[in-house]
């Protein structure tokens, strides 16, 4: 007798079922990593986006609102005359360290970006700079562009960690001044005096 074709349905249903429950595993694996690429594409853009449109507009806003500045960060002013009277006619306080210091060249309003800090922390500085030769202004005058360029080198290879350790005004001054008598080849600058140095 020839067996019952219920039989041969119950063999045959289980196969069917196997291939759309595997079908489902593979979809539902896909469909459970979708929020992961999703995320892991959008977010560098994301930050790059923010940086460029929200950051860095405000943060040339604040630093133009803070003072204007020359070409590259950099408005280099020569120094007053160490016999200038002060603002009443006598010589004040600031009349006698200017004798005092000497001749000089001043760089005002320098800003550059720390390193390491993705152009987030920035630094802004004036100094002076002084040496026991009388012309340093006209010889800082005749290299500018080098010495700009010198200026900027060495402070943007500061890191916050630099800019946090005590005496590091002093490593700083020791930085510029063997860099600037480096770049004109003898020694020039003395001595270094900041007058203005924030740390944004």
């Amino acid at each position: 007798m020839p067996p019952p074709p219920k039989a041969e349905a119950k063999t045959e249903a289980p196969a069917e079922a196997a291939h759309p429950a595997h079908a489902a595993a593979t979809g539902g694996g896909i469909k459970s990593w979708l929020p992961v690429i999703a995320a892991l594409l959008l977010a560098p853009a994301a930050t790059w986006a923010t940086v460029e449109f929200v950051l860095m507009p405000r943060l040339q806003k604040k630093i133009a609102a803070g003072a204007p500045a020359g070409e590259h960060g950099v408005e280099p002013v020569a120094a007053a005359p160490a016999h200038a009277p002060a603002a009443h006619g006598k010589p004040g306080k600031e009349g006698k360290e200017s004798k005092e210091i000497g001749p000089g060249y001043e760089f005002q309003n320098v800003v550059v970006n720390l390193a390491g800090t993705m152009g987030t922390r920035y630094l802004k500085t004036s100094f002076l700079i002084t040496g026991a030769d009388a012309n340093i202004r006209s010889i800082f005058d005749g290299s500018k562009p080098k010495l700009t360029d010198v200026t900027l080198n060495v402070l943007s290879s500061l890191t916050l960690a630099d800019l946090e350790e005590p005496g590091s005004k002093n490593i700083i001054r020791e930085k510029l001044v063997a860099a600037y008598n480096q770049a004109l080849g003898r020694k020039v600058a003395d001595q270094v005096y900041f007058s203005d140095f924030v740390i944004q």
